[in-house]
């Protein structure tokens, strides 16, 4: 998969702006011929890369379930014997920040389509999702080691919502510059998890 600073295939491209059109105006609002416009190419040529609006919704959702859950277990190698949990957590934090502020239509796709794709690659979804979720309560237990699981992975879903509410806070031009916006997610996300381990040990 290609970091952030590398330039995107044609493939990621049609991915990106198949995510935004679809988070606009809804996956059956939108044609492929549009897709193809948005990058420069025939509607037709869109099948080259993808055998339709289908494949490239399933890749989007189960493509970023699977980044998420890679970027994670990434993050847990680097931190390993060198930074505390409380460390480890900030670094899942910041990804997941970094995730909800550049990543927003995927969210608004995954709150509005999921159950649009098929069988197979929603369960898929839901696995890696599963994974994520307990790699985030792993740590959040070890840095608040009295907190009962239940309750710690009650607290990891309440973040999860937090972080994810992004798209709802108006235009990404609207917010108060992305570096104060990711600091004040993080402090709230700190917050949950401690409010959760003051109510919740045991």
């Amino acid at each position: 998969m290609a970091t952030r600073t590398d330039a995107p295939t044609r493939r990621e491209q049609i991915l990106r702006e198949a995510a935004r059109l679809f988070a606009e105006r809804g996956f059956h609002g939108v044609g492929v011929d549009e897709i193809g416009a948005a990058v420069g190419i025939s509607g037709p040529g869109l099948y080259r890369h993808f055998a339709g609006k289908d494949a490239m919704l399933a890749e989007l959702l189960v493509g970023i379930s699977g980044s998420l859950l890679t970027g994670a277990k990434r993050r847990l190698t680097e931190a390993d014997g060198v930074a505390g949990p409380g460390a480890v957590l900030d670094s899942l934090i910041e990804g997941h920040i970094d995730f909800a502020l550049d990543d927003r239509p995927l969210i608004t796709l995954h709150d509005r389509e999921l159950d649009r794709l098929r069988d197979s690659d929603r369960k898929l979804v839901r696995q890696l999702q599963r994974q994520y979720v307990e790699l985030w309560v792993e740590v959040v237990r070890e840095v608040y080691p009295g907190l009962a699981e239940p309750v710690a992975r009650s607290a990891v879903h309440s973040v999860f919502g937090l972080l994810n509410s992004t798209p709802h806070l108006g235009r990404a031009g609207s917010l108060p510059g992305r570096g104060a916006t990711a600091a004040l997610l993080h402090r709230m996300a700190r917050g949950a998890f401690a409010a959760a381990a003051a109510d919740g040990v045991g």
